[in-house]
């Protein structure tokens, strides 16, 4: 296996590149979750576009494929999830913050190895960066409510510490 390899697989690469790179894939997914909901192009589709894109190549490239597919995939009951703890419904959301949730929503339920915090944060940086002026602050509101309820034990221990 090359550098190169191992740097996209996250095989012995620091602990600080793994998490670049699984930092660069969920701002991958962000962006191929917007494009796939203006284009409702396939999961296929939209995963052979971004191959291609240069942003990709320092991308966690299997945890971007896992994401991506499992947002697309439970995409209805993710944002039903989401709806739980919104103040409006779904098609009210703005398209950058529906993706950004899908994808905060899917690790929440899928991905109970990373941290609440880590997903809670990276999806209000996603926000800082893509979204409307203050819309980080509705993320971070939202999925901090859904944290609380979808990973109760984790938030517990979190907070009595």
């Amino acid at each position: 296996m090359s550098q190169t390899d191992s740097k996209k697989s996250g095989e012995s690469a620091p602990r600080g590149n793994i998490s670049r790179a699984r930092s660069q894939a969920r701002r991958c997914v962000m962006q191929a979750l917007y494009q796939w909901q203006l284009t409702e192009q396939s999961y296929a589709e939209i995963l052979a576009q971004f191959i291609e894109r240069d942003e990709y190549q320092t991308a966690n490239a299997e945890y971007f494929a896992e994401l991506l597919n499992g947002a697309i995939t439970h995409h209805e009951v993710l944002a039903g999830r989401v709806v739980e703890f919104a103040d409006r419904p779904w098609v009210q959301l703005d398209p950058i913050e529906r993706a950004i949730l899908l994808l905060g929503m899917y690790e929440l339920l899928h991905r109970v190895d990373v941290p609440y915090r880590v997903i809670v944060n990276e999806a209000v940086e996603l926000t800082k960066q893509f979204g409307a002026t203050d819309g980080y602050k509705y993320i971070n509101a939202l999925l901090d409510r859904a944290a609380r309820a979808i990973r109760a034990a984790e938030c517990a221990q979190r907070s009595s510490r």
